[in-house]
């Protein structure tokens, strides 16, 4: 009779986890609408898979909700599937950014079904851009993964340190603004070489960390132009936007973003994956619209 009414216990306890498994509408909030600011997820931990193919990386990441759970990266698709394959990723659904191939091309690679962001995939803010067909889509992923790690209204700027600086800005209402682009580290010592007669070609070092303003060589002298004016450059932008929107949370993103870890203070925040974030938050709303 004990082990009765025990097995009874244990039924009753998993049957709500058993109707969540094969009846997944009925987890979902109702009349509850996604706004600027809240996602609106089901109430069970569900895997996103999110890739940003670049002009340089490949970048994976595997969210549950909106927590990077795992991440990997490498020069070339093959070897990030490879990796997704022998990690056996388990994932309920993907999406995939990229600049590198076309929807078509992408569906002959990918072993799995994903939403391809474009211009046309709704978005959790209001792209304001004057010509937003041109707007690069990873700038969009930046600013909306800079959206989302905010609590509120407040405005966010967000800095990706990539081939190219990209300085985008959202207002408080969630909407799209626009902002700038600057030459990126490696592009300012390849200027300077090719743009020359005799000034060498410096690569960027692996360990992030900036050299003395004053370079006592043509080399470190470079290395103090290229690193220490891209330092006075972020100073100087960030600190336009605080003085017209007080509020502001600055975030800094991209593979060269470890240069400028030392710049976090109150309200800047150094997240080097922010684009998949980004591209995370697109991915649950789009999920949740339909």
């Amino acid at each position: 009779m004990r082990k009765f009414w025990g097995s009874l216990f244990f039924a009753l306890l998993y049957i709500p986890y058993f109707r969540a498994d094969f009846d997944l509408k009925e987890t979902k909030p109702q009349g509850h609408k996604c706004d600027e600011n809240n996602v609106n997820l089901p109430n069970f931990p569900v895997n996103n898979l999110v890739l940003d193919i670049g002009n340089t990386r490949v970048k994976a990441g595997l969210f549950a909700s909106m927590v990077l759970k795992e991440e990997f990266s490498a020069k070339e698709l093959g070897e990030v599937l490879d990796y997704i394959r022998q990690k056996d990723w388990q994932f309920a659904h993907a999406i995939v950014s990229s600049v590198r191939y076309d929807q078509e091309g992408l569906k002959e690679k990918l072993f799995f079904p994903f939403l391809y962001l474009d211009h046309d995939t709704p978005l959790p803010v209001d792209n304001c851009y004057e010509s937003p067909r041109t707007l690069g889509l990873d700038r969009m992923a930046a600013a909306i993964g800079a959206v989302s790690n905010v609590l509120g209204n407040s405005p966010v700027l967000s800095i990706d340190l990539g081939t190219c600086i990209t300085y985008d800005f959202v207002d408080g209402q969630s909407r799209y603004q626009g902002g700038s682009i600057s030459p990126g580290l490696q592009m300012r010592y390849k200027a300077m070489h090719q743009q020359t007669a005799r000034l060498p070609l410096i690569e960027l070092e692996s360990e992030g960390h900036l050299p003395d303003v004053l370079g006592k060589n043509t080399q470190d002298g470079m290395k103090s132009g290229v690193l220490q004016g891209v330092r006075f450059e972020l100073e100087g932008l960030i600190s336009y936007y605080q003085s017209q929107h007080q509020d502001l949370k600055v975030f800094i993103c991209g593979g060269d973003s470890k240069f400028f870890e030392s710049l976090t203070k109150d309200h800047i925040f150094v997240i080097p994956n922010l684009v998949l974030y980004g591209l995370n938050r697109i991915l649950n709303y789009n999920v949740d619209k339909n």
